[in-house]
């Protein structure tokens, strides 16, 4: 009896593994259509640039005008080509696997997916990086817990505002921290010990659909918590939100990859 029970809940539990990791794939998705339309308004505009440019191109017999064109072209083809690939690498899933990165180019390959959904939104962005830290981390696994809190400052900041997202190396603590902050609506002291918590949120659904599921924040804290980090939040109703990200420093500082080329890999 007692072995049928083992089983039975040895059973239960891989299904409640499997049922995380599909929740955290629903999430994902989810984030994924909320910049869904500013992608789509930056293709257009990329594609506005391409067919322009190689009209004067063809038109014009003038060797500085047309190589002025195809400088043009190349710089927004490569645009598009970042946006792509970053969100390619964003939406497929690679498993649990942990290498050495340079967090800050992690943290880049983010805000080039949400630059145009923040300037649509009038939110200034500022970026403070003090150092260049090594972390022993899932890169994709992270990137999604950094969009998350990005998206979650942008949406606190109905009227605008501005986005600063810091990097440092603690060396005494052999941490990388990253912090998310905004100058949004704050977070009620009542509510700030419950955020973590699964299925938990004071949001509602926005105008396409996104947010309020309360599932952001609870992936946030185990993917960290995954990661051997620590994850905190400060916030003062009316004057904004700031999250913290510790991450492992690497142990080894060679033989580190980047996450453009693991992009450009896939």
């Amino acid at each position: 009896m007692g072995s049928s029970n083992d089983q039975r809940i040895a059973e239960l539990e891989q299904q409640l593994a499997h049922m995380h990791k599909q929740l955290m794939q629903a999430e994902k998705m989810s984030t994924v259509g909320v910049l869904a339309s500013s992608i789509t308004h930056e293709f257009n505009n990329i594609l506005t640039t391409v067919i322009n440019y190689a009209k004067m191109g063809l038109r014009h017999k003038d060797e500085a005008i047309r190589e002025k064109s195809f400088t043009k072209i190349l710089a927004a083809g490569q645009r598009a080509a970042k946006i792509t690939t970053g969100m390619l690498s964003y939406a497929r899933s690679n498993g649990d696997h942990k290498e050495s990165h340079e967090i800050d180019q992690l943290i880049d390959d983010v805000l080039i997916l949400v630059e145009k959904d923040l300037q649509s939104h009038r939110i200034s962005l500022v970026k403070k990086f003090e150092q260049h830290p090594l972390a022993t981390v899932n890169a994709n696994q992270i990137q999604q817990v950094i969009l998350n809190l990005v998206i979650n400052a942008r949406q606190a900041m109905d009227e605008g505002g501005t986005l600063t997202i810091s990097l440092v190396e603690n060396q005494a603590d052999q941490f990388a921290e990253i912090s998310i902050r905004d100058t949004g609506c704050g977070i009620p002291p009542q509510t700030l010990p419950k955020i973590f918590d699964s299925f938990f949120t004071t949001k509602k659904a926005d105008g396409a659909g996104q947010g309020g599921s309360g599932l952001g924040l609870a992936m946030c804290k185990d993917v960290i918590e995954d990661h051997h980090g620590r994850i905190r939040v400060e916030s003062t109703p009316g004057k904004g939100t700031a999250f913290t990200l510790k991450l492992p420093l690497a142990k080894q500082q060679s033989g580190f990859i980047r996450s453009e080329q693991i992009n450009k890999a896939g």
